[in-house]
């Protein structure tokens, strides 16, 4: 089998197949051997079932199948799937679903393919759909043990922020109350074809088994987190006030029950001490 990794190999499939990189799609396509090698030891231990998002021409695919029991890849562009399908027809243990991930019962999905056992997920996502993807697979509910997922640096940074940083704010709490985060490695532009205009990174979220906090309500955390990133140079009493729409004597109250300064702003607070101002509201 050819190595679909090789610059040579993809230019020769995009002339035979008359394939054009879709940037609506945000395609880029990795062939870095190194940062291929690092996803896989990540996202795919011996006899994993392993859901891919946004395989491309398969290039980390062919990796992953080497290695898992099985892999079920979800491919949005229409155009790749028959050059996907003729990429990897060696394999048995692949399965490729034509469908927007955005649009997909993953539950029913990993129940119909993998028998309702744990899986691994593992993706090169297009940058402007990445938080929105990756928030909907931090889903207790269903079987996924971690995501291995490309991503662009910054929005990597963001997610593993601490208090206090530029980078710290909505994203990293919502991710870090359901999921571990390590970055396995940075990846420049010249890992991919075409290369992309900033350096990406791809991080590994494990999920956790209870979540670092302990809150009576968990909509109710998350909207004291977004009042509080809303208006970020805002002090916190200003910003909790108008972001949930209560009185500041009622803030005040509460942020005095909860034995946080109200002068504080959102940005210094971590997630013990948002947890503590939602038990108290």
């Amino acid at each position: 089998m050819k190595n679909l990794a090789n610059p040579a190999v993809i230019k020769e499939i995009l002339s035979k197949n008359g394939f054009n990189f879709s940037k609506s799609l945000g395609q880029n396509f990795l062939i870095d051997e190194r940062a291929l090698t690092e996803i896989v030891e990540s996202a795919a231990p011996e006899k994993a079932n392993v859901l891919e998002i946004g395989p491309g021409f398969g290039t980390l695919t062919q990796r992953l199948c080497e290695r898992a029991s099985k892999v079920v890849c979800v491919e949005i562009d229409s155009a790749a799937i028959p050059i996907l399908t003729d990429n990897l027809r060696e394999f048995d243990n692949l399965k490729i679903i034509h469908a927007d991930i955005m649009k997909t019962d993953i539950k029913e999905l990993s129940d119909r393919e993998f028998g309702g056992a744990s899986v691994k997920v593992c993706a090169n996502l297009p940058y402007y759909i990445t938080s929105p993807v990756i928030m909907s697979l931090l889903n207790p509910s269903l079987p996924i043990e971690d995501i291995t997922v490309m991503i662009q640096k910054e929005v990597a940074l963001r997610i593993g922020a601490k208090p206090g940083s530029k980078d710290y704010g909505v994203l990293t709490l919502a991710v870090g109350y359901w999921a571990t985060t390590e970055i396995v490695t940075i990846v420049p532009p010249s890992s991919f074809m075409p290369p992309p205009k900033v350096e990406s990174a791809v991080i590994k979220l494990t999920m956790r088994k209870t979540p670092p906090v302990e809150v009576k309500d968990t909509d109710m955390y998350f909207k004291v987190i977004k009042a509080a990133f809303a208006l970020r140079r805002k002090t916190l009493l200003n910003a909790l006030a108008s972001g949930l729409g209560l009185s500041k004597d009622k803030i005040l109250e509460v942020l005095k029950n909860a034995d946080i300064d109200e002068k504080r702003r959102g940005e210094t607070l971590s997630d013990e001490e948002f947890a503590r101002i939602t038990n108290a509201l």
